[in-house]
């Protein structure tokens, strides 16, 4: 019994680690409302954009989530979705898709 106790402690350390980096990703994805998505844009550095998941459907959306799929396959750089696109022509598409 005192040997699985120790265990559990010893197994709780490795995990702390881990489970503060969840708790963080947890706490900064909790500020985009339902039905929206955070994505990162930008050539160099990276602006975080909230935008409605219908977006997702529309043909020139779908054209950079197959260039995103391309360059970054599932391992994206920052932990959430990353658009390659510069952070103005982005702006402009969504400003777009906003219209329609």
């Amino acid at each position: 019994m005192g040997i699985q106790l120790m265990g559990l402690a010893h197994a709780k350390q490795k995990l702390q680690p881990t489970l503060s980096g969840r708790t963080a990703n947890a706490l900064a994805t909790s500020n985009v409302p339902k039905g929206h998505i955070a994505v990162y844009v930008g050539e160099g550095k990276k602006k975080r954009f909230v935008i409605p998941i219908t977006y997702l459907n529309h043909p020139l959306f779908q054209d950079l989530l197959n260039r995103a799929e391309e360059e970054f396959g599932f391992n994206h750089p920052i932990g959430g979705l990353t658009i390659p696109c510069s952070e103005e022509y982005f702006i402009s598409l969504t400003t777009l898709l906003n219209c329609s």
